[in-house]
């Protein structure tokens, strides 16, 4: 019987491991090692792009809390994929990408770049199977990186290494590192600041994603209201005193509330300038706390007054033993902090649609039990904002890297994270040409996705910020027909110019739902949206 070779040693170990899911494009250099994977089990996508094979991992592990792997080939291969490892790598994802690499003596070879080198630069961290005695070690702290401390790990696969007789080894017990308990003179001055305030804010972010019931909790004892950062939207659903989503979506009503807290406290979220409206919802007066495992994050945003180390559910728990019951800033509901509550001048005509009532009309139209994914770009407001979702599992926003042309490939990843959830991929118009040949996966996937496309024939931000005196040629372009495109594609698509033509929708929904829905919904210029003004504050 032939030894096995160690690219297949190091595909079934990951498997081994627990691996949920792998995407990929699959070349010589990644061939055998994918098909370890699927020969241990895991489930793996064939992806039309490398890039939107390392966002469906990025998503997956998103929605699923679960390791996803990437398999990609040397050279091109990592290199097409660098932009969705990026995001990764920024949102701190765990994802594994599995990259062939040149072997040592290939010092001509056509696909000979410095990967590490490559993938250090966009914040990954580098790992390599470095010979086949230490491949199962390589591969098993190549996944403890990423796992335990939540990075995006690219293990580079050497073809030299790859073509190796395995060496077998034990993957052993791997035990996982228990929450940190905050220090308890921090948990008392954490305590004292809620006692002594009259007006607190809870802002949770992504950290704190698995804490909803200990913040609320504490919130309910604590008299504070409730808000999240943008990638934690839905944490709070259904609870009276949240406000909704913190910084540059916020609405009106939401910014007025959290501007007047005279506490703040960050649970696993940077307060970074989109959370923040660049510091400017944060009262002068205001004391700002934050609580996070990264000693790193503390601060790291803005000044903080107190800082806790710790685990956001440890913390919360033990800080409400100290906490003495008032009202505090619920003395009266917040209201109807929604956007759809926000009265505002539709702009609709015979052939283009206002994004707002766009987004209200399916907000309507949408069941219950949705999964909102969200591309870049001046309309990726009005998804995140009008659409409401059922928990922090329903909505899904790769934004760390603010690149567009993520947001199909995204629903991609989170739909098979969460087939129990309809599947929304809200996309502008040149996001969805971008990343248009990820069309071909979810319908060779099956995937009953509903793709809306913010259509203003434009790179919608960039005509905004620089205005109508200048050249915009480069930024604007002649009329798509992407539902045209989609129906090349198999999907099932309808152009959308005014709130009747939504009955493509309403018939999808009501039908066996056997082909994906893209939905070219050609909406009016906006004049550049609420929160365009904020995100270019920060360039």
């Amino acid at each position: 019987m032939a030894v096995p070779s160690t690219a297949k040693l190091v595909g079934r170990t990951l498997a081994e491991l627990g691996a949920a899911h792998a995407f990929g494009v699959v070349g010589s250099g990644n061939f055998e090692v994918t098909n370890a994977l699927r020969a241990g089990g895991v489930p793996f996508v064939a992806t039309r792009h490398e890039c939107g094979a390392a966002v469906m991992a990025d998503a997956y592990a998103r929605m699923s809390d679960r390791l996803a792997v990437v398999s990609v080939h040397q050279g091109p291969g990592l290199t097409n994929a660098l932009t969705g490892v990026a995001e990764a790598a920024k949102s701190r994802t765990p994802v594994l990408v599995l990259a062939g690499e040149t072997g040592a003596a290939a010092v001509r070879s056509n696909f000979r770049i410095d990967q590490a080198g490559a993938v250090t630069a966009i914040g990954a961290v580098a790992e390599r199977v470095h010979s086949a005695a230490t491949a199962v070690a390589d591969t098993v702290r190549a996944y403890r990186t990423a796992v335990h401390e939540r990075r995006t790990v690219v293990l580079n696969l050497p073809l030299d290494v790859q073509a190796a007789a395995a060496v077998e080894a034990p993957a052993g017990e791997l035990s996982v590192p228990r929450p940190v308990r905050p220090d308890p003179a921090a948990v008392r001055e954490l305590a004292e600041a809620i006692n002594a305030a009259r007006r607190p804010v809870f802002i949770a972010g992504r950290g704190a994603r698995g804490a909803g019931p200990q913040l609320r909790a504490l919130a309910e004892r604590a008299g504070a209201l409730l808000a999240t950062s943008a990638v934690a939207n839905g944490l709070f659903a259904g609870e009276e005193w949240s406000v909704g989503i913190s910084g540059g979506f916020a609405s009106p009503r939401a910014a007025e509330l959290i501007s007047s807290a005279d506490l703040v406290i960050g649970w696993g979220c940077g307060l970074n300038m989109w959370t923040t409206r660049h510091g400017r919802l944060l009262s002068g007066e205001a004391v700002v706390a934050q609580v996070d495992l990264d000693p790193a994050a503390l601060g790291a945003h803005r000044p903080v007054a107190i800082g806790v180390l710790g685990d956001v559910a440890l913390t919360a728990a033990d800080v409400l033993d100290s906490v003495v019951a008032g009202t505090r800033f619920r003395d009266a509901p917040p209201g109807d902090v929604r956007w759809r509550s926000v009265p505002f001048e539709d702009t609709s005509t015979g052939d283009r649609i206002d994004p707002r009532a766009l987004s209200v009309a399916l907000d309507d139209l949408l069941p219950a039990e949705r999964l909102v994914c969200v591309d870049s770009g001046n309309f990726m407001g009005y998804p995140s904002a009008y659409l409401s979702v059922p928990d922090q599992y329903g909505y899904c926003l790769t934004q760390g890297f603010q690149s567009i042309g993520l947001g199909l490939a995204t629903a991609i990843g989170a739909a098979l994270a969460r087939p129990d959830r309809l599947a929304v991929a809200a996309l502008g118009d040149g996001g969805a040409l971008m990343s248009v040949a990820e069309l071909d996966t979810v319908v060779r996937l099956g995937i009953p996705l509903v793709t809306v496309v913010y259509n203003d024939s434009a790179y919608g931000a960039e005509v905004h910020h620089f205005g109508a005196d200048v050249d915009l040629d480069t930024v604007v372009f002649p009329e798509t027909d992407i539902a045209a495109i989609a129906r090349g594609f198999g999907c099932a698509a309808a152009t959308v110019r005014t709130r009747a033509d939504l009955a493509a929708l309403r018939d999808w929904l009501a039908g066996p739902r056997s082909q994906p829905l893209v939905l070219d919904a050609k909406i009016t210029s906006d004049g550049g949206s609420w929160w365009l003004a904020e995100a270019f504050r920060g360039h």
